[in-house]
């Protein structure tokens, strides 16, 4: 049997792993430092001294990270008392026997990047929870909420799109492109990530409906139609009481969270699903990464927006919630450093959680790095290999390249895309939709 192939890691000087972990990480390391100095005033007006002196207490933590980081340390245990403590200081030991020398320490370059980037962003966490009372304080907050209200025209656009679609005048072929139409505008959402732009605004200019077909060339793999096949048998066959159940797990708040509502919105009023379930992150992450507050909040600006298309898909999304034809999850597995291949074993039950989806839509690129293990597969090598056995339900991974890894493309077309693209790989351009689960 042939070698699994190494991580990817900063060891590779002038990777985007590289890149990554000497640019942009201390580059959003100096903006959560800034944005808590932005707070201080508002920190003494509601706390006092105690809240000067926690943020005092946060900026000294994350400098330290930051020192760590860019001069190359060894990796630290966490020292808060968190529900995930235990488990990360279990898998950096498992880290440090994986190194040949006892003496050798994990350390932030040469490291598997997927391993040392989540760190951070739990060491941001370890800072923040252990500097009360600003121990909830959501240093993303702010950048989130602008990428939001910064959109807001696109926002109306689809929004109006989708109240002025009247799903049960179409028929199969009609309902099938709307379906294509809505699935490509969450895929181009996910250009929308703040952790590429170093936290940098990077908010939806631009009407996506409208660019569609110029986007086209640029989905790499496109197994579209494996998910039509699935969902619309299930819609004919299925008995009246039965549930079809979608499952989206969340990558980024702001507008890419509106085109997943969207989406949502559209498979239960076609009857494509019945229940859909969003899967969240309990913690800030990645700068990004959605939250129940950021849930929420998007919602509640949505309902309260002042263009009647958008309040309407508010108040109907609301309601989705209340009814519990909408639910939110989140679990600790999500920010831990793990493939999803370990799910089974560190998180059985939110593997079996997964195991009642008919369809499990894993957004983003992060979640494609966790699929297929981060590793430095070959670019042919097919999707349902790099998953190295997580199959707890039908998927679809849904996202925009940002990271050097793809598998499952045709031969040839990496060394295609290199000699005419050569950062192809990093910049969001280009998008999948790759499906996993029997055809």
């Amino acid at each position: 049997m042939a070698e699994p192939p190494d991580f990817l890691s900063a060891r590779d000087v002038g990777s985007f792993a590289y890149i990554t972990m000497k640019d942009r990480t201390p580059q959003i390391l100096t903006k959560v430092i800034d944005t808590l100095h932005r707070h201080k005033s508002e920190f003494f007006e509601k706390y006092g001294e105690v809240g000067m002196e926690a943020e005092k207490k946060a900026i000294s933590l994350l400098s330290k990270l930051r020192n760590e980081l860019q001069t190359d340390k060894p990796i630290i245990p966490l020292v808060d008392k968190w529900a995930d403590t235990d488990i990360w200081n279990q898998y950096l030991e498992y880290q440090r026997s994986l190194l040949n020398d006892s003496d050798r320490k994990p350390s932030w370059f040469q490291s598997p990047w997927l391993f040392v980037e989540c760190y951070m962003y739990r060491r941001i966490h370890e800072a923040i929870i252990q500097s009360p009372p600003l121990d909830d304080f959501d240093v993303f907050k702010e950048s989130k909420d602008q990428n939001f209200l910064e959109s807001q025209e696109s926002v109306n656009v689809l929004c109006t799109y989708l109240q002025q679609l009247t799903i049960e005048d179409l028929d199969e072929n009609q309902l099938k492109d709307e379906f294509f139409k809505l699935l490509q505008i969450s895929l181009w959402g996910n250009k929308c990530d703040l952790s590429l732009s170093g936290g940098e605004s990077s908010s939806q200019k631009t009407d996506l409906l409208n660019s569609l077909e110029d986007l086209k060339p640029f989905i790499l793999v496109n197994d579209m139609q494996h998910l039509w096949s699935l969902l619309s048998k299930l819609r004919k066959t299925r008995k009246k009481t039965s549930i079809v159940r979608v499952d989206f797990v969340l990558d980024n708040s702001g507008f890419e969270l509106i085109t997943d509502f969207i989406l949502a919105d559209f498979l239960l009023s076609s009857r494509l699903a019945t229940e859909i379930h969003f899967h969240g992150k309990m913690i800030p992450w990645f700068v990004s990464d959605t939250t129940l507050r950021d849930f929420n909040w998007v919602m509640e600006q949505v309902k309260h927006g002042n263009h009647e298309h958008q309040a309407k898909c508010g108040g109907d999304w609301e309601k989705y919630v209340q009814a519990g034809r909408w639910v939110y999850h989140d679990h600790v597995f999500w920010t831990l450093p793990y493939a999803y291949c370990a799910m089974f074993q560190v998180a059985p039950d939110l593997y079996a959680e997964l195991q009642k989806a008919c369809l499990i839509i894993f957004k983003g690129d992060l979640n494609y790095r966790k699929l297929a293990g981060d590793k430095k597969w070959e670019f042919t090598v097919p999707f349902h290999e790099a998953l190295n056995g997580f199959h707890p339900a039908p998927l679809c991974s849904i996202r925009t390249l940002k990271a050097e890894i793809q598998v499952g493309l045709p031969p040839g077309l990496a060394e295609q895309l290199t000699a005419s693209d050569p950062s192809w790989l990093t910049t969001g351009k280009y998008g999948i939709f790759q499906f996993d689960g029997p055809v």
